[in-house]
């Protein structure tokens, strides 16, 4: 896998600051895409251990709330491997700090096993805390919307989620002031 960019102050991707990893690859190629550079899976830079070490550095400080994933695509069967490599070192050194994922694939359709080698993408799943799912629509653009550029996209209570075997919707009072899990 390969990343485009790492942001170690982000505050657009979650709640609070963030450290946000953009993977390159992705399929969806959505109108009006953001970052349309990142498509490319040879995009960037190669992701490695070293890449990892820099990103758990980066989300030391106590002020960091957590890590998000963005892309290209997170999602795509090629860069789950290397993503869930990452979530089992960030989640087995900072237990406490959030994890979301942007996608541009429905819920669903990650639920659905079809997107590489399910046990790895079950394993994914297990770290994240909130899913922001569904590709953007240029059409359904929406400046005011918090945490997602398009009407149809939505913000995933994960855990709540895969207990309930129902989407859940994520609640922005749930996690303010502290971090999502206890």
């Amino acid at each position: 896998m390969n990343y485009a960019t790492i942001k170690n102050c982000d505050i657009a991707n979650g709640p609070g600051v963030r450290v946000s990893l953009f993977v390159s690859g992705c399929t969806h190629h959505c109108k009006g895409c953001f970052n349309e550079v990142a498509w490319d899976f040879g995009y960037g830079e190669p992701f490695t251990q070293q890449t990892i070490d820099t990103i758990l550095g980066l989300l030391k400080p106590d002020y960091i709330r957590g890590l998000t994933l963005l892309g290209g695509e997170p999602f795509e069967p090629q860069n789950q491997p290397a993503i869930v490599e990452l979530l089992r070192q960030v989640k087995s050194t900072y237990p406490n700090k959030s994890i979301w994922a942007f996608s541009g694939y429905l819920f669903q359709d990650i639920l659905s096993g079809r997107l590489g080698p399910w046990e790895i993408t079950k394993e994914y799943l297990s770290y994240l805390d909130v899913l922001v799912d569904g590709p953007f629509m240029e059409s359904r653009k929406n400046l005011a919307l918090r945490f997602r550029g398009s009407e149809n996209q939505r913000l995933i209570d994960v855990p709540a989620s895969l207990a309930s075997g129902e989407v859940v919707l994520w609640k922005d009072w749930q996690s303010e002031g502290k971090g999502m899990r206890k």
